[in-house]
């Protein structure tokens, strides 16, 4: 099967609250892309269809925190695949800055913003 991501993914591991209502889990962030995330499906959740989450957590010795809106688009083997569906600006450029930095390459950087704003084009 080709691989059908667009968007570089870096390892991220941070303890991390999802919520949805008054529903409340913790959980773990395992990989995020400037366009989703990877985390670990929280104990006694069951995903609701069509049903978005929102997901924060704080970036490593930091009183940075990121929030995202996502839906998770699968789970498999207890592990959530979530694509982001809303996010604030000042989360957006924590996120951003978070991958450059584990990316390692500008110019990809650079083609997943423009790719990421050509989408926002077409929702």
């Amino acid at each position: 099967m080709a691989e059908r991501r667009q968007f570089s993914r870096v390892v991220y591991r941070a303890p991390a609250t999802m919520t949805q209502g008054d529903s409340v889990w913790q959980t773990k962030i395992l990989d995020l892309s400037l366009k989703g995330a990877l985390l670990e499906a929280p104990t006694h959740w069951q995903m609701e269809s069509a049903q978005e989450y929102n997901v924060h957590f704080q970036l490593h010795e930091s009183e940075i925190s990121i929030d995202m809106d996502v839906d998770v688009v699968q789970e498999v083997d207890g592990l959530l695949c979530c694509k982001i569906v809303h996010i604030d600006i000042d989360s957006a450029s924590h996120l951003k800055r978070l991958v450059e930095l584990n990316v390692g390459n500008d110019d990809l950087l650079h083609r997943e913003l423009a790719q990421l704003t050509d989408m926002k084009d077409i929702v």
